[in-house]
Formats: structure tokens, C-alpha cells, sequence
């Protein structure tokens, strides 16, 4: 294990600066946006002067791009730390880690929202992360298509982050409190737990959804060969006048 530095040692100021720019960036990208925050809005939050932003990232979109590695890591963690190391079961866990996971999650479905190259891998990346999660953990093994359903799950769990001041007016909480993130996560637990469909009526979905698809494909193929059929109608009707011209 490398020995921490000392306070006051170059190396450790150093790195103290570039964890205070990036926790300062990603707090004012959360509430703000992305494109509404500037390098000197971010060198005020952390302390710092701006051109000691740029010896550390470079740019406003490299510091953004290493709030994206830095918060989707810590989310992986915390996943982690809830399920795999017995976070779940410990009572003053949530107590812990929610003010941290309000910050992240929010961040996160800011760096969606803005539709960047990097917001699109991001999220590409947290569905495959999810799909494999859901996996190894023995869910999702009954789904037809378990990654359309952890696609589908994702972003109903950014939606909360997107239509937050809604939830927050029929629920009555503010969802920035511990107050309100309690009681969506509330939701959250009992929608997981409690069935929607009945076997038989996801059996019956599942049927009339096939005979959809089936129908889809019926019918584009019966496109697709009238659209051939006309465009060699209409080659032939060309062949016939050039030979009539002769």
C-alpha cells in the first residue's frame, strides 16, 4: 500500500487541488448544466484559479469527461458496496452514502441530458454494466430481453432526476432533501417488489407482442417486394420505349 503524503508535501497539495476542482465541477454541472457552467464559475466553487484548471484537465471538456470516469466509478462502488459487501443489511448505511449517491445520480443524468458523444458512450456503458449486473445476480434470467428491460429501468431511474420538480410538487418533498430522496427511494423499492402483471397477463403480453412483430415483418417483407416489383416494371417500361425509339 503507497504511504500517504504528508500535508504541505508538494505532491499532496497537487492532488488535493485536482480532487477539489473535480468535486467542484461536478457539483455545479449537477445543479447547473453543463454548458451553464464556466471554468471561472468552477475556479471559484473550488478555491482555485482558472489557469490551475487548465494545468490540471486541459479544458472545461476533459475536466468534464473525468467527472463522467469519476462519478460512474463511484456509482459502481456503491452499487457494490449495497449488494456485494453487505451494505444492505446495515441500517446506517443509506444514512451514509445518500447525500454522495443524490450528487452522482444527479450529475449523471445532467452529462445524459446534454447529448454529447460522451453523454451517449456513458450511457451505453451504464446499460451494459447494468445488463451484466443483473446477470451475474441471477435477475432478469426470466426476461425475453433483458437488455431492453435493463435499458428500460435505467432510464426510468434518470427520469426521476429529469421530472424531480414534478415528483417533488405531488409528493409534497423537496427531492434535493433527504426527505424527499427517502421517499423516492421508497418507491423505488416498492415498485421492484410488488408484481404489476400476473404471470398469465405477461404471458398474454408477451403473445400479442409476438404476433406484432411477426406482423411487422410480414408486412415489410410484402413491401419491400412490391417496391422491387415496380422498380423492374420500370426498367422494363424504359428497355421497351429505347427499343421503340430504334
Amino acid at each position: 500500500m503507497a504511504t500517504a503524503r504528508p500535508v504541505g508535501d508538494p505532491g499532496f497539495e497537487d492532488l488535493t487541488a485536482r480532487a477539489r476542482i473535480r468535486d467542484a465541477a461536478l457539483r455545479l454541472f449537477a445543479e447547473r448544466g453543463i454548458e451553464a457552467t464556466s471554468v471561472r464559475d468552477i475556479a471559484a466553487a473550488a478555491g482555485v484559479s482558472p489557469g490551475l484548471i487548465r494545468h490540471h484537465f486541459g479544458s472545461k471538456a476533459a475536466l468534464r469527461d473525468a467527472c463522467d470516469a469519476y462519478a460512474m466509478e463511484q456509482v459502481d462502488r456503491l452499487r457494490a458496496d449495497m449488494f456485494d459487501r453487505g451494505g444492505i443489511s446495515d441500517p446506517t448505511f443509506l444514512g451514509a452514502v445518500q447525500p454522495a449517491a443524490r450528487l452522482l445520480q444527479s450529475y449523471l443524468t445532467r452529462s445524459l441530458m446534454d447529448g454529447s458523444e460522451t453523454a451517449i458512450a456513458r450511457f451505453d456503458e451504464m446499460v451494459d454494466i447494468g445488463e451484466r449486473w443483473m446477470l451475474d445476480h441471477g435477475m432478469g434470467t426470466k426476461a425475453r430481453d433483458p437488455r431492453a428491460m435493463t435499458a428500460v429501468i435505467a432510464l426510468m431511474k434518470l427520469g426521476v432526476f429529469v421530472m424531480q420538480d414534478h415528483l417533488s410538487r405531488v409528493l409534497d418533498v423537496d427531492m434535493n432533501t433527504t426527505a424527499g430522496y427517502i421517499r423516492m427511494l421508497r418507491g423505488f423499492v416498492d415498485m421492484s417488489t410488488q408484481p404489476m402483471l400476473t404471470t398469465e397477463q405477461a404471458d398474454q403480453l408477451h403473445a400479442a407482442l409476438d404476433r406484432l412483430e411477426s406482423d411487422g415483418e410480414r408486412h415489410r417483407t410484402a413491401s419491400d417486394t412490391v417496391q422491387h416489383e415496380d422498380h423492374g416494371a420500370e426498367g422494363a417500361g424504359t428497355d421497351d420505349g429505347a427499343e421503340g425509339a430504334a
